[in-house]
């Protein structure tokens, strides 16, 4: 079952990539522009809370 989660979440993940390049591409292309100008801590920042909030909708949702 868990082996079965986890490559059902990668699936996802890899459909919700392949959307940002086929629908939104020069959006994909403006973003890696801008992302050298970010601060490293925002980034950090923001990835910690892209992961929990991930893992809080994961635990409300297997709960």
């Amino acid at each position: 079952m868990l082996l079965q989660d986890i490559v059902i979440g990668f699936a996802f993940y890899l459909i919700i990539e392949g959307l940002v390049y086929a629908l939104a591409p020069s959006l994909l292309i403006a973003m890696a522009r801008l992302l050298p100008t970010v601060p490293e801590g925002a980034l950090r920042a923001t990835g910690l809370i892209a992961v929990a909030l991930g893992v809080g909708l994961v635990w409300l949702i297997r709960g």
